[in-house]
């Protein structure tokens, strides 16, 4: 018990002197200037109070000298000493930046001696058997992790938030590893780190009253860096985990910079300028409020941390299966992102400014669909062997893997003859309908037929399990329709929490027009519209629900629904309204000032 509640009164501790530290540094800061100012390729709109970074690493520090005061033989932090020499060095550069603006270069090379001295002192990845490139590789590791922060730094809350969670990763990792050898030292640090960080955010996060500045982004990416060096499953055997483990518990920040540096690339900016295309301020651009922009962010974070530990402290196959999806949601949602449009009008992509480049990408990919036939040879390999892993678990698997070998590549050959000749691949993903997942509900169970044919005439389907194909079915069957509605389900659940910025919009018809009209308000963002539910003359429609929008009554609710709501504009969607009711409600807007519409739908 008793090194629990050392853990607790530290991170206690840590966090109440970031709580007091960081509006006294904000006051200084204020006072001498050190402020924010707005700039065309920055996010915040007012002046705001930098060196939080600072109030970050004093509490750190002195938390720290407090925990070794009260445990002296509690605590093995003194162990830890280079990585509080680095990471002063790393914070005292940060703050020179943050004062006088050093150049891009010098603070690179502030950083490579950092780094370079912290793998002297033992603060190294070692996935090779060569020492040359367990050095190399660290030392990138560091700088690379320290710049991401320093990248991430965009949006309130966002760095500190996502570092918190990163650190509470490790801390749980390691409180479950302490009696498998991992040094009390190392966690302390983690609690520590935490603390101040918490207490730092409370200020930080949205509306942020202060910045943390270089100082404390280069500081938190250092640190959690130098963690995770030697932080991972030490008892796996598997390689996969050891590698991924560190990636996944710092995945944010160094999906956000690779993401950011491939768009600027792509489209010709410099990757080292600043600007407004994270990813924070592409679901900002969508129409999400700053803090839930944020919320997303720190939720894929999460889920990132929580398959890290699946790989730290679970079986291999577990976390790869785990790893798959995750990466694979990640994989749609990142795409979604890049489809929104952040830079000017005038600037177009590489492919698009390359007339051979432009040709291979529309054969390449419009036109054969490559990428998404071998994102279904991966789907349809992978729910095999997960059908395969499921159904025989544990040692049973091992026994078994000898023939999903065998069988793989029947059964890979089958689904996607099966896919090709029930026309999957004419589809559009983003207007996925009923109609479609039937088709894929054909292609599915025809190819898994198919499967099952082919083996019994090669193998007499001696030995094969039967639940094995029909887990196999549901699995396929899952893969391919939720990849296909993938954009479809990102885009509504972004949409819902949406910031309702253009005219607030009331539908009169709960009917198939109505629901088209909805459809075309959602889709098309130029109407400026922002759609609030329906009404319907038919009471037992009432409270129903039409694409997760609501009718909130009928014609004799109008004046009530229009005041409630705010409505600016009712948009009429049915033929079926009496004269009367449509008389009736072109009153009510002429008393309250709201527009009335009709739908027309023509083809000329």
């Amino acid at each position: 018990m008793k090194p629990y509640f050392s853990y607790a009164l530290s991170f206690l501790i840590a966090f109440a002197l970031s709580a007091m530290a960081t509006p006294l540094v904000r006051k200084v800061a204020v006072r001498l200037g050190y402020v924010a100012r707005p700039r065309e390729d920055r996010w915040h709109t007012r002046p705001t109070a930098l060196m939080g970074g600072v109030a970050i690493f004093a509490s750190f520090v002195l938390a720290a000298a407090v925990t070794l005061v009260i445990f002296p033989k509690g605590s093995s932090l003194s162990h830890y000493l280079p990585l509080y020499l680095c990471s002063l060095l790393v914070f005292l550069l940060g703050l020179v930046d943050d004062v006088r603006q050093m150049s891009p270069q010098a603070k690179l090379v502030g950083q490579i001696i950092a780094a370079a001295l912290l793998v002297f002192f033992g603060f190294k990845i070692n996935w090779f058997t060569s020492y040359t490139m367990n050095t190399f590789i660290s030392v990138f590791w560091i700088v690379g992790i320290t710049n991401a922060f320093n990248l991430l730094d965009n949006m309130d809350g966002l760095a500190a938030g996502i570092a918190f969670i990163s650190s509470l990763t490790l801390g749980v990792i390691g409180l479950l590893s302490l009696g498998e050898g991992t040094g009390d030292g190392q966690l302390m640090i983690i609690v520590l780190f935490m603390g101040a960080l918490l207490g730092f955010l409370l200020y930080n996060f949205q509306p942020a009253s202060i910045f943390m500045g270089d100082s404390g982004s280069l500081f938190i990416g250092f640190l959690l860096a130098g963690i995770t060096t030697n932080h991972g499953p030490s008892h796996s055997s598997h390689f996969l985990p050891v590698i991924m483990v560190p990636g996944l518990i710092l995945f944010i920040p160094i999906l956000d910079t690779g993401f950011v540096s491939m768009m600027r690339t792509l489209f010709g900016r410099s990757i080292a300028q600043g600007g407004k295309d994270h990813s924070s301020h592409r679901l900002v651009a969508i129409g999400l409020p700053e803090r839930k922009a944020v919320l997303t962010l720190y939720a894929f974070s999460l889920m990132g941390g929580t398959v890290a530990l699946v790989g730290a402290l679970f079986r291999a196959s577990y976390f790869f299966t785990c790893l798959v999806i995750f990466l694979l949601v990640s994989l749609f949602f990142w795409i979604y992102l890049a489809r929104v449009r952040v830079y000017p009008e005038e600037d177009r992509p590489l492919i698009e400014r390359s007339k051979t480049l432009t040709t291979i990408w529309i054969d390449f990919t419009f036109k054969r669909r490559i990428f998404e036939v071998l994102l279904d040879v991966w789907l349809v390999s992978f729910g095999y062997w997960l059908s395969y892993l499921l159904r025989f678990e544990g040692a049973a698997y091992g026994e078994n893997f000898p023939m999903f070998l065998k069988t793989l590549p029947i059964v890979l050959a089958c689904l996607m003859v099966s896919y090709f000749a029930f026309g999957v691949y004419r589809g559009v993903w983003r207007y996925t309908s009923i109609a479609d997942l039937i088709t894929y509900l054909k292609a599915v169970t025809s190819g898994v037929v198919l499967s099952i044919l082919v083996i019994l005439f090669a193998y007499r389907f001696q030995s094969y399990s039967r639940t094995v194909f029909v887990m196999y079915w549901g699995i396929s069957l899952f893969f391919l329709a939720s990849s296909r509605l993938s954009f479809r389900l990102i885009a509504e659940s972004l949409r819902r929490g949406s910031v309702p910025n253009g005219r607030r919009v009331l539908i009169y018809g709960a009917g198939d027009k109505g629901e088209f009209a909805l459809r075309e308000i959602l889709n098309n963002q130029t109407l400026g519209m922002t759609p609030v539910g329906f009404i319907d003359d038919d009471t037992r429609k009432k409270k129903r629900k039409i694409q997760g929008y609501k009718v909130l009554g009928g014609r004799e609710d109008l004046e009530a629904v229009v005041s409630k709501y705010k409505i600016k504009e009712i948009i009429v969607a049915s033929r079926s309204i009496r004269p009367e009711n449509l008389q009736a409600a072109n009153s009510v807007c002429d008393q309250m000032g709201v527009i009335l519409r009709s739908l027309e739908l023509s083809i000329k």
